[in-house]
């Protein structure tokens, strides 16, 4: 079939971490950066290598990049000249003896017991044994005292052995000796881990802008730290969707216009320094658009964003055209929207959850088999509409934890079924703009991927509080920001931006899991103190006290985002 007879199909992975580095010392607080770095981006590019005809859209929220490159600079620092490594789990690895001081000791334990249970844990029965007498310490921490060193060793290996990537874990014939040995790991065999923990770190990046100069992959942003621009531009716009919600008791977010324009400028300066030249597209923050945000990324450049497809839905019904029951009738094309000067697209739900929440307890053929036929029967009832895109677009990192294997049988055969499948064709979004025109949007109401609306981040007490809690900060920022000079604004600038992120406000409020929210609240607060550190201004005695809980139950719809994967199963 020629392409245009084929259905297009468009798979964007997005690969996003908050900023979990302490402002003030520069010591990481958590892990996750490194350890998906070396398990999920490494695995994702590596997909893509093997099979050269597939394509994909890979989206990268600048404030990740920015960490993924300190990482690697820091490992190779310490091995090259005994340099600082500002991660004490990933230090511990380089360092010639376990900690000695209980506490220590345990805290190495507990992160050691970080990892999914079934994927991660149980899959190696020497792993498994060391986890379980792990979890006695945990219980009776007094007994640490006495542990044989070679056993957190043991564990402190594992722990990364478990975490590398299913395709390193194939290919590296180090890492595969070391999977053999199972015991009794060295120093050596610690620097040896570190090592490849290094080059996985300081290749990554190289290989998506490869991947990107021979066409398979195009590359596109989020802006600098992930906020949520529409309400950073104006908290009514929730309303849109969510007439009912409970709003922070102002109208707007002080200088928010202002903001956003800097989250989109750094965010673009930060693409050019990894990759060079300019991203056509945006995925903005958790798909969150309103019409004004979009504006803005007209302005600076971008041709194309994307959305969750309630977003569209509420758009079409504002806009007097009722959504049909069959979305071939209204859902896979992109869209003018109107007044914006920007193109959207917007994700399947259905199908993008499948592959993030579904799939991952299917035995990988049948998964890939059902996705497959569910294209086939949305390409047969698009047969004569050229202009007819699926997006398939959802987090490039927090899904394969969850699947057997890192979602290697699965990733493997999806990418060789799509590029042989004579109905279908894999490409990219500015590939479609640049074949069949968008067609137009009259309005668009404002919305995320989460349900079309903004209730993951603001109405929740919890989540408002935590909005006060910025925009104190940003009142204290407005008023000292001209007596800094060109540094010191520039650092506190970027701190601003930090507190900004989306992620905080996610996991305030609602049924979240205790230990995450309590690992991400305890962070948040951290932040906004380093934000009035920078600022030469006392932090509210409020930021030393706990203001959000969680109640250690999963989020609704099995939603997972960065950091979850944190409290132990």
């Amino acid at each position: 079939m020629s392409d245009d007879a084929r259905l297009k199909v468009v798979l964007c992975w997005h690969m996003h971490q908050p900023q979990y580095r302490d402002p003030i010392d520069g010591r990481y607080q958590l892990p996750w950066t490194y350890l998906h770095a070396i398990k999920d981006y490494v695995d994702m590019a590596a997909h893509l290598e093997a099979v050269p005809a597939a394509r994909a859209v890979v989206n990268f929220a600048p404030v990740l990049l920015e960490q993924i490159t300190d990482y690697a600079q820091q490992v190779h620092g310490f091995l090259a000249n005994g340099g600082t490594i500002r991660d004490p789990l990933l230090a511990a690895l380089g360092n010639a003896a376990m900690p000695v001081a209980n506490d220590a000791r345990l805290s190495l334990v507990k992160h050691c017991l970080h990892a999914n249970e079934e994927r991660l844990i149980a899959r190696f029965p020497a792993y498994k044994r060391l986890a379980d007498l792990a979890s006695s310490y945990v219980a009776q921490p007094e007994t640490l005292v006495s542990a044989d060193e070679h056993i957190l060793a043991d564990l402190l290996v594992w722990y990364h052995l478990a975490w590398l990537g299913e395709t390193v874990r194939r290919e590296d014939k180090r890492i595969k000796g070391l999977v053999d040995k199972a015991d009794k790991y060295t120093f050596n065999d610690r620097r040896q881990v570190l090592e490849v923990i290094g080059e996985l770190l300081s290749g990554l990046i190289g290989r998506y802008a490869r991947l990107a100069e021979r066409g398979q992959v195009e590359l596109s942003i989020t802006p600098y730290a992930h906020p949520i621009m529409p309400l950073l531009l104006d908290f009514e716009c929730a309303r849109e969707a969510t007439p009912e919600v409970r709003l922070p008791p102002i109208a707007a977010y002080p200088g928010g216009e202002e903001r956003v324009r800097w989250h989109i400028r750094q965010g673009i300066e930060t693409f050019r320094n990894h990759f060079g030249g300019t991203p056509a597209g945006c995925w903005p923050s958790e798909g969150a658009v309103s019409l004004a945000c979009l504006k803005l990324l007209a302005e600076s450049g971008f041709a194309w964003a994307a959305s969750g497809e309630g977003v569209l839905h509420n758009s079409l019904i504002k806009s007097g055209h009722a959504p049909h029951a069959m979305k071939e009738a209204w859902l896979y094309r992109p869209y003018a929207v109107a007044e914006s000067g920007l193109a959207c697209f917007f994700r399947d739900d259905g199908l993008s959850d499948l592959i993030g929440f579904t799939y991952s307890d299917w035995a990988a053929d049948d998964a890939v088999n059902d996705l497959i036929h569910h294209l086939e029967n949305i390409a047969g009832r698009c047969r004569g509409h050229p202009d007819h895109v699926v997006s398939i677009i959802m987090d490039g990192e927090n899904a394969w934890e969850h699947y057997p294997e890192n979602g290697y049988h699965f990733l493997s055969a999806l990418y060789q079924r799509l590029t042989t499948h004579p109905q279908l064709m894999l490409t990219t979004f500015s590939d479609c703009l640049a074949t069949h025109a968008a067609k137009r949007l009259p309005t668009l109401v404002a919305g995320s991927w989460v349900h079309g609306a903004f209730s993951t981040w603001i109405g929740d007490p919890d989540k408002n509080r935590g909005w006060e809690m910025l925009m104190d900060a940003k009142h204290a920022f407005d008023a000292v920001v001209g007596s800094l000079s060109r540094e010191q604004r520039a650092a506190a600038e970027r701190q601003l931006a930090v507190c900004e992120g989306s992620d905080w406000f996610w996991w305030f409020g609602g049924d979240n899991p205790a230990d995450t929210v309590s690992d991400f609240e305890r962070l948040y607060r951290l932040h906004l103190t380093g934000l009035y550190r920078l600022l030469g201004r006392e932090p509210p005695a409020y930021l030393s006290r706990v203001f959000a809980h969680g109640h250690g139950k999963p989020l609704p719809g099995g939603a997972m985002r960065p950091g979850q994967e944190a409290a132990p199963s």
